[in-house]
């Protein structure tokens, strides 16, 4: 039986292999901006958001044997997750020179090119999802590319991504701050994960189950970035250390205390877990997946 680690790197070579073909793919004379999309894409990356869509597609659909169908709903996921972070890192955002230990897109190209590679990748995942090759049913793709775009847009990363640059002048409380987080970084997270039961056509009482779990992970995942960002260096994160601090932005750790905010992660793991209690060992990829989220030191 594979452990729940080889089973991820496997996810993430399958993924990345995905990402690469579909990359391939992109046709047109615009070499730089191709170039700017592959570096920000297949630059490292744990693909934690791939393996849950991949990880709740197998649930659904009870089976190990085909991670096919959802390889390219996760692709879609991971292309927004990369435009997300080309333009977190830009000097209008958050004005970050590195990303997994490399130079951001802005810093090894330029802005212009790095905001195109994004667009250009926002794109690419809708294309992607919309595509037949994706599923062979029309509703689902419908379905996947709605579950996209609502966590993109004003109401998910985007409008999350606006609260966080109010937080840097305006003082958010502890409620405030797990809005906007769900918001960011949950909102994509849930995504993935009922991305995957869409692909593996999971019943009403596992899309419910689901969704809470995503919840709650979401959360949990973005409590354990702000644990990391205020205990390790910038050479371990692969990115700068300690930049809500620096910004002035009221993250978990500094509302709620290091100690109680690593107690909160754990909860909020052990919450999500018990909303897929019923299907047992079946859930148990998914449930590694979570323990994973808050115990990872980058």
């Amino acid at each position: 039986m594979v452990g729940f680690q080889e089973q991820l790197q496997r996810d993430a070579a399958s993924t990345e292999r995905m990402l690469a073909s579909l990359l391939d793919a992109q046709t047109g004379t615009a070499s730089r901006l191709a170039a700017a999309m592959r570096h920000a894409v297949l630059n490292g990356g744990k693909r934690m958001r791939a393996a849950m869509l991949i990880g709740a597609a197998r649930l659904a659909a009870d089976s190990t044997d085909d991670d096919s169908p959802a390889l390219r709903a996760a692709a879609a996921v991971e292309f927004i997750h990369a435009y997300s972070l080309i333009h977190d890192d830009l000097p209008a955002m958050d004005n970050a020179d590195t990303r997994r230990g490399k130079p951001s897109c802005h810093i090894l190209f330029d802005e212009a090119t790095a905001i195109l590679a994004g667009d250009a990748l926002q794109t690419l995942a809708f294309e992607t999802l919309a595509d037949e090759a994706s599923h062979p049913d029309p509703k689902v793709r419908l379905a996947l590319i709605q579950q996209l775009a609502v966590a993109s847009g004003v109401a998910g990363m985007a409008g999350g991504q606006m609260l966080d640059l109010e937080a840097e002048t305006g003082a958010f409380d502890l409620a405030e701050t797990k809005q906007m987080q769900m918001m960011k970084t949950g909102a994509l997270i849930s995504c993935a994960v009922v991305s995957g039961g869409l692909v593996g056509a999971a019943d009403g009482k596992l899309r419910t189950a689901l969704m809470s779990f995503s919840r709650h992970l979401g959360l949990a995942f973005q409590i354990a970035d702000d644990l990391l960002d205020y205990s390790s260096t910038a050479e371990q994160l692969g990115k700068p250390a300690g930049r809500d601090k620096m910004q002035g932005k009221a993250g978990f750790v500094a509302l709620m205390g290091y100690d109680r905010a690593q107690n909160e992660a754990q909860e909020l793991i052990e919450a999500a877990k018990s909303a897929l209690a019923p299907w047992q060992a079946k859930a148990n990829y998914l449930c590694c997946l979570a323990e994973f989220a808050i115990t990872r030191k980058t």
